[in-house]
């Protein structure tokens, strides 16, 4: 079915009047978790096997990763990322070791571990869900825990060309899988999922929404896939408009945010509304409202967890407008996460 006359129009409008801009970022960190890790990737190595073939095992370290999950140890009660050297892995294949980079003088793979029952590795610590303690966890050890889990669970689920169907092999230390076809020989690349992270405002007041799965009272931000044939900027007023019926004609490109659970890829924008009529269309949303800052200041909802992009975003509004910070509220509802971590 072809789009109404009116639709047309108002999409077409919409285009010509979007307008966007960007944020100074030397005014803000534009680092989220998950990101700004302090260690070297070396891809230039990543297809030296020579080199390879003559670094110090003393050197070597490899982050397992078990059904998604990530293996953490305590100093003084507090995780820290776990790591097992190369040679002392009980993990059998060793073949498909993924190649991360050099971190804190050492130098780091990762390997899936799934297909054990019993995730037994000789290394201190626990498996852990990487959610779970990413808030308790250093920042660059939560980035190189991120970057292990998204590679692993791309290897895991690019295990068969979907071009022949013939079994893929790893190239690259890891970092692409190859058709063993001979007559093909298709490569696949580590995935990477964009998707648009929005908060959409009129001046005193954000729309927010929330999913059925959200725990109970939490609202966040509109987000969604990029889809093919749109751009970012397209994406945003698709986005908004699809989940709440809302339309922009402004947005600000805030910042990023890698996610991985299990690829995505966030972009932060900050948009104006021009229309304020709430309307769930799509399905994706349980619920979206209007909120201002006395509304959060009093705690009407519970905002995202403080690591993502989304609290950022949230965060970063609310102080414009606020004479006290959104942190120092002492009615918000502000959502940390959870301390499930327990020492082993």
């Amino acid at each position: 079915m072809g789009l109404s006359l009116v639709t047309t129009a108002i999409l077409s409008l919409s285009l010509v009047e979007l307008r966007w801009g960007s944020y100074d970022h030397c005014k803000m960190n534009p680092f989220h978790a998950f990101a700004g890790i302090q260690f070297d990737r070396l891809a230039d190595r990543r297809d030296d096997r020579e080199w390879m073939a003559q670094l110090d095992i003393e050197k070597i370290q490899v982050i397992p990763v078990w059904r998604g999950r990530v293996l953490v140890d305590s100093i003084n009660d507090l995780p820290r990322m776990s790591s097992i050297n190369r040679y002392s892995a009980t993990v059998g294949n060793q073949d498909g070791l993924i190649f991360l980079g050099e971190f804190r003088d050492q130098i780091f793979f990762a390997i899936d571990i799934s297909d054990h029952d019993d995730p037994a590795v000789r290394a201190p610590g626990q498996f852990h869900d990487l959610r779970a303690v990413s808030g308790l966890l250093h920042r660059d050890e939560l980035g190189l825990l991120g970057y292990a889990r998204a590679l692993t669970h791309w290897q895991r689920t690019h295990q068969f060309c979907g071009k022949c169907g013939a079994r893929n092999q790893i190239v690259k230390a890891g970092h692409v899988m190859e058709c063993s076809n001979a007559n093909c020989k298709q490569q696949n690349f580590p995935r990477l999922d964009p998707a648009v992270i929005v908060l959409v405002n009129d001046g005193d007041r954000v729309l927010l929404g929330r999913q059925t799965q959200f725990s109970p009272g939490r609202y966040s931000t509109i987000a969604g896939f990029v889809e093919w044939a749109e751009s970012i900027e397209e994406a945003v007023m698709r986005e908004v408009r699809e989940e709440t019926g809302v339309i922009v004609n402004e947005a600000q490109y805030h910042s990023s945010q890698p996610w991985p659970f299990p690829s995505s890829l966030m972009l932060g924008f900050i948009a104006q509304a021009t229309t304020t009529e709430v309307t769930l269309h799509d399905g994706e949303l349980e619920d979206a409202r209007w909120f201002s800052r006395k509304d959060i200041a009093a705690g009407a909802l519970s905002l995202p967890p403080t690591l993502s992009i989304s609290f950022a975003l949230i965060e970063h509004w609310y102080n414009q407008g606020s004479p006290c910070a959104l942190r120092d509220e002492p009615g918000a509802r502000i959502d940390t996460p959870a301390q499930v971590f327990k020492p082993s």
